[in-house]
């Protein structure tokens, strides 16, 4: 293990030219996808000229994240491959986002999706819909900047805050400059990287493990390490097969129907048809990249089982820059840093801004204002919610499984989010104001149950992801006992669909 451990060290000239060469592709891809941005349609949407292949993969990159390709592997490390009974739910929530959210968004031609809530409730519900977005998007994406920067100042031996700075610039020039076009042409390109490097750790781990890639799928199921399936019925258990269907199911609608981030991507493609086509292919996918990570998460449990001698991180959610360090040789270490940064790069400002530009801004504080303008203020707010994610990220630290706290978060404030989107297309109930208070006592309930199972589960001992199921219920109910009088459509002015 001596030679393997010699071939590891600082970073070679080959790394850095890996790294040098995805980080300058990407800001070529800025600058040809980015020089021509006349106004926020552009900005924002691409102009709806996004070919649904590049936003297919860009919406699997988006998904994917620095927070899977550190997350994902720690996890298999640590537990096993139940992760993946997540997926059937998330795969089923696709399906309904596709033949559900997508028409209405295409029908009112929004920027934001935000804009639906405008058109089925009243400005009201707008305002809070993206409010809410904000503090979700933020929170998570803190946590996803966190995971980059952690495994980017493991590798390279820099401190957590100076890291952080660095990505945080690196991703308001990127986006500030590009817009959503030269987000989503990047994260076609990253997809392709991340996957690139999968294979590449992957395969080094198989052919230094003693007897192969079949020893170590053997070895791993004999310790319980590949368990994919459990159907035991256990509401205190969130590594059943029943609670991870629903939650995959319901943090699925959140992410791919009621968050901008994810969205945004969709809207970027010419029809609606194109867009449900698109949607729909990152089903087949995201799965490979997901068992991917997965598989490298135990590879590298079967590698240091036969390897004692190699010193494991003081925190094993760092096990992958870790192992990248201390025993990739030159090359691979390249690629590894280099999907990690690629990850960085995918940041949601774009999405923040075009909430807050056109849920916010546009409507609230200056209505009459040219486009110029409003690409001024958009490149602004790129800016001023870089800085903010920053201080999100720092704040993460102490953060011990970053994988577990972002569903965390998604479970207190995506259930009110899901919910009051369900009321404006599964009813035509007209609830405006009284929304408010039903998305509030959600997230209070939501956020006293989560508090109280990590504070005192005597009390209550039940599996986090249940939180985004009763959230998105008690909104929904909340919402149709408060309301009053039927929606008929055409009570709001909509625009055409392009």
């Amino acid at each position: 293990m001596n030679s393997i451990a010699a071939q590891a060290g600082t970073l070679s000239g080959l790394d850095w030219g890996i790294v040098g060469v995805g980080a300058a592709l990407l800001f070529v891809i800025s600058y040809v996808f980015g020089r021509e941005e006349k106004d926020t349609d552009d900005f924002f949407r691409g102009g709806r000229r996004v070919p649904p292949v590049v936003a297919c993969l860009s919406f699997v990159a988006t998904e994917i994240s620095a927070l899977t390709i550190v997350g994902i592997p720690h996890t298999a490390f640590t537990e096993n491959w139940r992760w993946l009974q997540f997926l059937v739910g998330l795969a089923l929530a696709r399906l309904v986002v596709a033949f559900l959210f997508i028409p209405a968004f295409y029908k009112h031609n929004c920027t934001s999706i935000y804009e639906f809530l405008g058109h089925r409730f009243g400005p009201a519900t707008q305002y809070t819909g993206s409010i809410y977005f904000f503090i979700t998007r933020l929170l998570a994406s803190g946590v996803r900047l966190y995971a980059t920067c952690m495994a980017i100042g493991v590798i390279m031996g820099w401190p957590l805050m100076a890291t952080i700075a660095l990505f945080t610039v690196v991703s308001i020039a990127f986006i500030g400059f590009g817009g959503i076009k030269a987000v989503v042409w990047a994260g076609a390109y990253q997809a392709i990287f991340f996957v690139v490097a999968g294979v590449a750790v992957a395969s080094y781990l198989i052919q230094h493990i003693d007897g192969g890639l079949a020893a170590a799928l053997q070895t791993a199921y004999d310790a319980g390490r590949l368990s994919t399936f459990h159907f035991k019925f256990d509401l205190k258990d969130a590594s059943t097969f029943w609670a991870w269907l629903p939650a995959g199911f319901f943090i699925g609608l959140v992410s791919f129907g009621t968050d901008q981030e994810m969205v945004q991507r969709l809207l970027t493609v010419k029809t609606r048809k194109s867009s449900q086509k698109t949607i729909i292919s990152t089903i087949i996918t995201v799965w490979p990249v997901y068992w991917l990570y997965l598989l490298i998460g135990t590879l590298l449990y079967i590698f240091y089982q036969q390897n004692p001698s190699l010193v494991l991180p003081d925190k094993l959610k760092e096990i992958l820059p870790h192992f990248t360090t201390e025993v990739l040789p030159t090359g691979l270490k390249g690629l590894v840093l280099g999907a990690i940064f690629m990850a960085s790069v995918d940041s949601p400002l774009s999405s923040l801004t075009s909430s807050f530009v056109t849920d916010i801004y546009r409507p609230l504080i200056n209505r009459c204002a040219s486009e110029k303008h409003y690409l001024l203020v958009s490149r602004i707010g790129v800016l001023a919610f870089g800085l903010v994610l920053a201080g999100i990220a720092v704040a993460c630290a102490p953060v011990e499984n970053i994988l577990w706290f972002a569903f965390e978060i998604l479970s207190v404030t995506g259930g009110p989010m899901l919910g009051v989107f369900l009321l404006g297309l599964l009813t035509r109930r007209k609830a405006n104001l009284t929304n408010i208070p039903a998305m509030l006592i959600s997230t209070g309930v939501c956020l006293t149950m989560l508090l109280l199972r990590k504070l005192r589960p005597d009390i209550l001992d039940l599996a986090w992801s249940w939180l985004v199921v009763i959230g998105t219920v008690i909104t929904f109910v909340l919402g149709l006992c408060f309301g009053s009088g039927d929606y008929e459509a055409g009570n709001h002015q909509t625009k055409p669909e392009r």
